[in-house]
């Protein structure tokens, strides 16, 4: 089992941030052939998704429709910290994914990225790639 932190420095409020070259290039060098790579993200106010990474029309449909869905003020929010929609749209994205890997190389598909979700940024992050070594196939 090998690990490997990615850094992410997100620039806006909300955003998501592709990661999939970071996860590639983990992947790659730790000679993992056949196994699963887990993406996980260590923060309560962040999470980490797989969407289409061809237009980035994309993710800001997503973040505009999260944003009606789970809107930064509530009279009901009650978390000292005012950060109450960040929590609520980590928690529905959740923390991490797990990926395939198969002849060296993360099974996703031909849109497919994977991203870290910033809710209540812009802050220093990090992602967490942690990397299951399946050994040869028979």
């Amino acid at each position: 089992m090998l690990t490997h932190e990615i850094e992410v420095k997100t620039l806006r409020h909300d955003m998501m941030l592709d990661i999939t070259a970071d996860v590639v290039r983990a992947v790659a060098a730790s000679g993992v052939t056949h196994g699963a790579a887990i993406v996980y993200c260590p923060h309560t106010t962040g999470a980490i998704t797989i969407n289409e990474n061809a237009d980035p029309d994309v993710t800001n449909d997503m973040l505009q429709q999260l944003g009606k869905m789970v809107p930064w003020n509530q009279p009901f929010y009650a978390h000292d910290e005012g950060n109450s929609a960040a929590h609520v749209k980590s928690s529905m994205f959740g923390c991490s994914e797990t990926i395939p890997i198969v002849d060296g190389k993360l099974l996703l598909g031909t849109w497919q990225g994977i991203y870290f979700c910033e809710f209540d940024g812009p802050r220093p992050r990090r992602a967490i790639v942690q990397i299951l070594d399946g050994g040869q196939p028979a």
